[in-house]
């Protein structure tokens, strides 16, 4: 039996106040991991009756409402040599990053679940492709290098306990970076000298630095700190809907919104965040270029409508 997406249901049911089953019942590591591994697995036999779906399960494919009979209910073939799994047993979810097969291709993936009362009741996707649209839209492709995903990927650990810290300061360590763009300034981010950032397994790091900007990185090379100024926008619509605090690692997703006039296109992504010690070690994004009539996040607070223009022209 298939659970496509049932117009004007939430994405779980509600019941009353008062009620003994209004609670999620609680899912631990091990229930959100088969949950995770039932999912992925019935998506690739391109059979939803496999996977626990609550009715009213909604799901997105790069921030487009898809259905339980489109999307990589019908393109995804398997996983790939690159899997990492991450849970968060606070807010019952459950994360995939990645390398798959899609359309008979090799792509960078990541899936976001939520999980409550032993169900399903969100998917959230975000997948490369070489070759998709880049940053000015037609005409230019997306960054991509599987090799380098594949050669320095997100971290799989297990934290010691006395090392761990609590959530809402992995938050705020990871806010800091966003914060950071948006201020211009990579001296505001609380991450460690030499901190990697891979785009689609792309590096956008490790590059030499200009004359004048040796403060722009770490030992004379850029890091997950640098270039902030070029980048010229804000960070919209951040959301942290999944803290690993055995593996220390914070799931991120934002909209990256241009300034006014400015020809880039929006980046919508969703990011894989190891902190050490207080600091970021690694970031690892799965994103992609939206056009710009396309609703980002599609997902609350915004739930598709948040921007919904181009962006406009300077005004005089």
């Amino acid at each position: 039996m298939k659970f496509p997406y049932l117009a004007g249901l939430g994405a779980a049911l509600v019941l009353p106040l008062g009620s003994a089953q209004a609670q999620p019942v609680s899912c631990d590591r091990a229930c959100l991991r088969s949950t995770l591994d039932a999912f992925l697995a019935a998506v690739i036999a391109k059979d939803p009756a496999r996977a626990p779906l609550a009715i009213g399960f909604r799901q997105t494919q790069n921030a487009r409402l898809t259905l339980t009979d489109a999307g990589v209910w019908k393109t995804l073939s398997s996983l790939g040599p690159l899997q990492r799994r991450y849970f968060d047993v606070v807010t019952g979810n459950a994360a995939f990053f990645g390398i798959v097969t899609d359309n008979g291709t090799q792509a960078v993936a990541s899936v976001r679940l939520q999980v409550r009362n032993g169900k399903i009741t969100e998917g959230e996707w975000h997948i490369a492709h070489e070759g998709d649209p880049g940053i000015y839209g037609k005409g230019s492709k997306v960054v991509f290098n599987l090799a380098r995903l594949a050669a320095d990927p997100p971290p799989e650990r297990v934290v010691a306990p006395d090392q761990r810290l609590p959530r809402e300061t992995l938050v705020a360590v990871v806010n800091s970076y966003f914060d950071g763009i948006v201020a211009e300034n990579g001296r505001a981010v609380l991450a460690h000298g030499g901190c990697t950032r891979y785009e689609n397994g792309f590096p956008a790091f490790g590059g030499p630095l200009k004359p004048g900007q040796e403060q722009d990185g770490f030992q004379g090379k850029q890091d997950c700190t640098s270039g902030y100024p070029t980048l010229g926008g804000l960070v919209a619509a951040r959301r942290y809907p999944l803290i690993d605090e055995e593996a220390q690692v914070v799931l991120a997703s934002a909209v990256f919104v241009r300034k006014a006039g400015d020809p880039r296109r929006r980046n919508h992504f969703m990011e894989v965040f190891g902190v050490d010690a207080g600091r970021i070690r690694s970031v690892h994004a799965a994103m992609f270029y939206a056009p710009p009539d396309q609703p980002l996040p599609n997902w609350p607070p915004y739930d598709g409508n948040f921007p919904l223009i181009t962006n406009p022209s300077p005004t005089k």
